[in-house]
């Protein structure tokens, strides 16, 4: 297991693709697009430079034989579609799209246009292929968390915050992901002697009201699923967490960068890296209806222990050594 101490802070920085000259190169040979259901931030940043970087190792080069054009979620469905349309407006060769939303509001406009998943959950029951390993017709990709991992992530909550009683899950109601992950989430609570509640969100006023609510309670902490939803606002609800002293279990390293005090997740940067694979593979004449989904098998925990005495979490150092990710 591969572990780095993170002492005051992030060691280094997020590389950054040049994504603002992209699309100004000229003559470029073959043309992607990516959708990003979620806003900026320095490790959606890397993990973005992770999939170009491979993509240069596999041959594609942006201004020599290659023309991309990323844009990154803003505001709701209806504000993204001009976006959208702009985005395929070019007749992309292979259109990439990370999370869910990304893919609902691609399918409808991209027609015969390849799209590559990342970071979607559930492809099956949201209709996007009809089978992982012969996933058919225009759309293949990378999964993230099953529906067992709302389980997982209470059990490694419990683990690392054993004084836990009462946990609030701020979900997005109409998710399907987010509703598997409930269920696997509350059968597994009874075990950990941990009383669970739902807050359903749509935007950050009832983040903000969810986190308040859960304040109130004694021995609370709070479970953020992953959407673009809580992407969006994972700063707000860092910042609340930290101002209401809750400990909080997050689905993405990102967070515990931001302050947050636990994540358990896939690891992003071997999905992005994994989907430049299939893209140089669609870009050199394979389907992909062909090129079986793939799931995740490597996951990572971030603990911040700065967080942690801040909020006056004692982390059992049994949970410490079993970290990936350590900010002290």
């Amino acid at each position: 297991m591969r572990r780095r101490q993170l002492v005051g802070g992030i060691v280094g920085s997020a590389i950054f693709w040049p994504f603002d000259v992209l699309g100004q190169q000229r003559s470029p040979v073959r043309r992607i697009a990516v959708l990003l259901g979620s806003a900026p931030s320095p490790q959606a940043e890397q993990y973005l430079s992770a999939f170009f970087l491979r993509l240069a190792d596999l041959g594609w080069k942006a201004g020599v034989n290659l023309q991309a054009d990323v844009r990154w979620w803003k505001d709701g469905q209806d504000q993204m579609k001009p976006i959208v349309a702009e985005l395929l407006a070019s007749s992309p060769d292979v259109v990439v799209a990370f999370t869910n939303l990304a893919v609902a509001i691609l399918r409808p406009f991209a027609g015969d246009i390849p799209i590559v998943f990342v970071g979607v959950g559930d492809p099956i029951g949201d209709g996007i292929v009809s089978s992982l390993a012969h996933p058919g017709g225009t759309i293949t990709g990378f999964t993230s968390h099953d529906a067992s991992m709302g389980g997982k992530w209470l059990e490694m909550f419990k683990e690392g915050c054993p004084s836990l009683a009462r946990v609030t899950v701020i979900l997005h109601p109409e998710t399907r992901t987010h509703r598997a992950h409930w269920q696997s989430l509350a059968a597994a609570a009874p075990q950990f002697g941990i009383e669970a509640t739902a807050a359903a969100v749509h935007d950050a006023a009832e983040i903000e009201n969810a986190i308040v609510s859960c304040a109130s309670m004694e021995n609370a902490g709070i479970v953020v699923l992953p959407h673009a939803v809580t992407l969006v606002n994972r700063e707000l609800i860092v910042a609340l967490s930290l101002r209401y002293r809750l400990p909080a279990m997050f689905p993405a390293f990102g967070a515990i960068a931001a302050g947050a005090l636990f994540s358990y997740s896939l690891d992003w940067e071997v999905s992005f890296r994994g989907t430049a694979e299939y893209v140089d593979r669609i870009l050199r004449g394979e389907r992909p209806g062909d090129l079986p989904v793939q799931e995740p098998t490597k996951f990572w925990l971030a603990v911040n222990l700065k967080t942690a005495s801040a909020i006056g979490v004692a982390v059992p150092a049994s949970f410490v050594s079993r970290a990936d990710e350590v900010i002290e």
